[in-house]
């Protein structure tokens, strides 16, 4: 579509708007980090202020692009109540010109901006929160040394056999777990599962496929013990996800969204987070426009007809209804309440038909 003069100025005005939201909001949650960081993890290890600077520049675009609809509320609502008090709405409806005209162009930049946050900018905020953890991490074992360990646990398997592992400590430099026991469970034609052996070893080492246990015992229901120096048993682990935690939904990029589900699934674990996220990260693009086509709706109304702070006021209220809606699909998504697809595409569809019924009220009566 082509864009006239009029749409041009109008996504100008918008853009300016949602710049100085933009601004506004992102500052406001490093400053949130800023002192996060410096309490939490600055009072277990001794942080410079350039340090934690580092970390909330890492940990905060994660944060920001989480709160991007509400850039696209109150960024697209004071760019047309700015139109309407200038009266520049009241010369282009009195030229003839549809609210739809102007609306539909915003709505689209919104949309074409979500999937760009998706596919570029949501997969870089992700690593960075991902370096944000392992290096929160770090730091916090660290301070964390003199501590007695905790134990590690790894579980992993095929639709044939499922292995539960327990590790009283690990020693990643080395890729060791030290202390071992292996949980092994086989499964049936009828995906039964069934204890089947338990292996308790000094150590294990990964490497090639197969674990690597030294001075193990193990022992079957019904048998008595058996006594191995050394016992290889096959593993679909690769060398270092044994000494790796599965990132977080909120850390994988897009991108490899798809792949760490068939991890997480391959290894017994749920992936109902992982496809909520997925899902979520798909809608995010119509809940950008849905926003932007709920703000011109409250903001159309004449300045000459009154009310206009109060529709404001309204829309800003409903926004947040809106968020706090998806907050709650969320929670009923990740506990398996309702599917992970329903829970991430309800509230910017409602949000968008509700934009909308409110848009054909106000432009065509």
């Amino acid at each position: 579509m082509r864009l006239g003069r009029i749409e041009r100025y109008v996504l100008v005005q918008q853009a300016r708007s949602l710049a100085v939201a933009l601004g506004v909001i992102a500052a406001l949650i490093m400053l949130i980090d800023f002192v996060e960081i410096s309490r939490g993890v600055g009072s277990d290890v001794d942080l410079s202020a350039v340090r934690i600077l580092g970390l909330m520049l890492l940990k905060s675009p994660q944060v920001i692009l989480q709160l991007l609809p509400f850039v696209f509320l109150f960024g697209t609502l004071a760019a047309f109540v700015g139109l309407n008090r200038h009266s520049e709405l009241i010369a282009m409806r009195a030229a003839g010109v549809s609210a739809w005209r102007f609306v539909l162009p915003a709505a689209g930049a919104a949309f074409l901006f979500g999937i760009i946050t998706v596919t570029a900018l949501g997969p870089l905020a992700a690593s960075a929160d991902g370096l944000f953890q392992r290096e929160r991490a770090r730091l916090s074992g660290s301070a964390a040394s003199g501590r007695a360990p905790e134990a590690v646990w790894i579980r992993e398997g095929d639709d044939t056999r499922q292995m539960v592992i327990r590790a009283e400590r690990q020693d990643p430099a080395n890729a060791r777990l030290l202390g071992v026991s292996f949980f092994i469970y086989t499964n049936d034609e009828d995906g039964r599962r069934t204890f089947a052996e338990r292996i308790d070893a000094a150590e294990a080492s990964l490497n090639a496929g197969r674990w690597r246990l030294v001075d193990a015992v193990g022992a079957r229901i019904g048998q008595r013990a058996v006594r191995y120096s050394t016992l290889d048993l096959r593993s679909s682990l690769a060398d270092k996800e044994a000494f790796e935690r599965f990132a977080r939904p909120q850390s994988t990029p897009f991108w490899s969204l798809p792949a760490q589900i068939a991890r997480v699934d391959a290894a017994g674990f749920s992936t109902t987070a992982y496809r909520l996220r997925l899902q979520q990260l798909l809608a995010t693009p119509l809940m950008f426009a849905a926003m932007s086509i709920l703000a011109a709706a409250f903001s159309l109304r004449l300045m000459r007809l009154g009310d206009l702070a109060r529709m404001s006021a309204a829309a800003v209220v409903l926004g947040f209804g809106f968020f706090f809606v998806n907050q709650a699909a969320s929670a009923f998504g990740s506990a398996e309440v309702i599917p992970p697809w329903l829970a991430a595409w309800l509230p910017p569809l409602l949000t968008a038909l509700a934009a909308f019924t409110l848009l054909f009220y106000t432009e065509d009566g």
